[in-house]
Parts: C-alpha cells; structure tokens; sequence
C-alpha cells in the first residue's frame, strides 16, 4: 500500500534510531554522492546510488562492482557509504539513493512504523555452522556462564536495542530453557564491547567479525552463535527500496536485483576474493582477514527463518504486529 510523502517523511523520522546489523566499522574507503532517482549516465547506463556501510557484510557489492557485474545489467553504481541503517533507511525514503543495505529487523521496524520498504535481493546469512559463524556471544573464560540459558539475569551487549542482535539471543536463551525477560541488554559498539568484558561491566557480548575474532585471541569464550542457533538459514540482512520505488521503475530495480544476485553467488563461490576486496574499503589488516569468519552469500531467502524472526521480534515486543513477508520479500520467497 501506498503511503502519502508526508506520512513517509513522518515515519522516517521515528526510523532514525534504526541500525544495521554491523556497527562500529573499520572503514578506509571513500563515500560517494547521492544521485536522486537514478539518473542517466555516460555510454547508456543509469546511475544509482546504495548506501551500505563498510564493512564485511557488504563485500559482495563492492566485488559485484569490481567484477562489472552492474555494467553488464546496464547500471552505474554509486556506492555511497551510510553509518548503518539509521542513514540508510531514511535514505532511501527520501530518495538520497535509491537502494540501501539493512538487517532484517530494521526493515521489519520501519514497515511497523508506517513505511513501504521491501527487499530486492539478500545481503547476508549465518553460515548455519553453530560452532563457527559470523557473529557470536562471548563471555571471559572464566565465567560461570555456560550455556545460553545461563545468561538469564545477565546483562547482555549489544550494539543496537530491539534489533536482531537482542532479538535472535532472546530466542536461543527461551529456546534453552533460560528467562529471556531478565536479561538486561545494553548498546556497547562491537569495537568497543571486549573491553567492556575485560573490566567486568558487562556479562557477555554479542560481537560480529573481525571483533569476534579478536575477542577470541583475547580469552573470550563462545557460549552461542546465536544466528546459527536460532536457525540454521537465518538470513541476517540485504538490499532494500521503498515499494514505491520499486513499482516505478521496476526495470532499474530489476536490473539491480539481478546485478546483486550476481554478485552474491560470485562472493560465495570466491571467499578468498572477498577477504581481498575487504581491504579496499576497510582497514582490516591482511592477516585478520585471513582468519575471519566469513557469512554465507546467497541469493535466495530463507521464508521460514523469516516468519521464526518476525514471530519472535512480535513476541519480544520489537515489533507490534507480525511482519507481511510477503509484501517485504521478493515474489517467490
């Protein structure tokens, strides 16, 4: 359903506190401008503009690019570098770029705030490895915490509240016997969360690569891998517009879906190109990007982990109804 401007822009607004999964970036690359709708460009193609934040998780679009693969759909892009989704939704909204890179929550939120967003084409996804995988919570070694039902009565970081990092660990400690209600979340920066740990301000952390590695060099101890545990095809995050958007220039969004799905299964089948196209835009050091752990890229959408996200953001109470999938997720997820 369309909305009016007005209502949009009033919707955006409340959206500003939305974040990407990745916060506190080691970014070393350069940001773009903005280009309106997507206009015209030299030798044919149309030019876009995705704001993403620089960071792992995005590195299938800077290798997309990189590759051609957008070229080659008739597009120039624009890779503008947003701080996370609190950029990125309002963003698109208002047409400073025309596609963005969002977690699933935050496009979830924004839709339960009164706007029209849908996803075009995935991002990220857990490796569905449940003893190794992209984001983690950690807890010192010598902590009597030993399971995710022990974190119960914890206090808990996060880098951003009511958002997927709460929401999936929330659903691993039910899921494990554990009082979810008395864990006490608090936002610390993924950068900034081993420290917190160290000095004993927090219980545990949820921390996402190359933090979580580095967490781990340090003495930290894995107790869940909480994107791998809540469901082992958990999507985490993708390439979102605005409906309306989409509905009027459905062959710019059409030649972007394809140019990104693209790009997405050339990062799956290529990982060492990825830890490579990282240090492009990032200042991840060489030997750290050799050790990370990569997410899975995939084209397609897992629609039952979708419903098992929104069904647990609803009850958490992230979210005051359920999501409409089928209105958020392309045709055929």
């Amino acid at each position: 359903m369309k909305r009016s401007p007005l209502l949009l822009a009033a919707a955006a607004a409340t959206a500003l506190t939305l974040s990407a999964c990745g916060g506190g970036s080691l970014s070393g690359g350069s940001t773009g401008e903005a280009t309106g709708d997507g206009a015209a460009a030299g030798e044919g193609l149309t030019e876009v503009s995705v704001g993403v934040i620089p960071i792992l998780d995005t590195a299938p679009i800077w290798l997309g690019k990189e590759q051609g693969f957008f070229e080659e759909a008739g597009l120039d892009l624009n890779i503008t570098e947003t701080s996370g989704g609190a950029a990125a939704v309002p963003g698109v909204v208002s047409g400073d770029f025309q596609f963005a890179f969002g977690n699933i929550i935050s496009v979830m939120v924004a839709n339960d705030k009164g706007l029209d967003l849908e996803f075009l084409a995935n991002g990220i996804s857990t490796s569905g490895d449940t003893s190794s995988d992209v984001g983690a919570v950690v807890v010192p070694a010598d902590s009597p915490i030993q399971s995710p039902a022990d974190l119960a009565g914890k206090t808990v970081s996060v880098n951003n509240l009511s958002n997927i990092g709460d929401t999936t660990i929330r659903s691993v400690v039910e899921e494990d016997g554990g009082d979810h209600e008395s864990i006490r979340f608090v936002e610390v920066g993924f950068p900034d969360a081993p420290a917190a740990l160290a000095s004993g301000q927090i219980d545990a952390a949820w921390i996402l690569e190359p933090f979580l590695t580095q967490a781990l060099d340090d003495g930290a101890r894995v107790v869940s891998y909480n994107f791998a545990d809540m469901h082992e095809g958990l999507d985490v995050a993708g390439y979102f517009t605005t409906s309306s958007y989409a509905e009027e220039n459905p062959e710019i969004a059409e030649a972007f879906t394809e140019a990104m799905n693209k790009s997405l299964e050339y990062a799956q089948e290529n990982p060492d190109q990825v830890r490579d196209i990282v240090g492009t835009y990032t200042s991840i050091g060489d030997e750290m990007r050799a050790r990370m752990v990569l997410p899975a890229y995939r084209s397609e959408f897992n629609r039952e982990a979708a419903e098992a996200l929104g069904t647990a953001a609803t009850r958490y109470g992230t979210l005051s109804k359920e999501p409409d999938l089928d209105a958020m997720l392309p045709s055929g997820s």
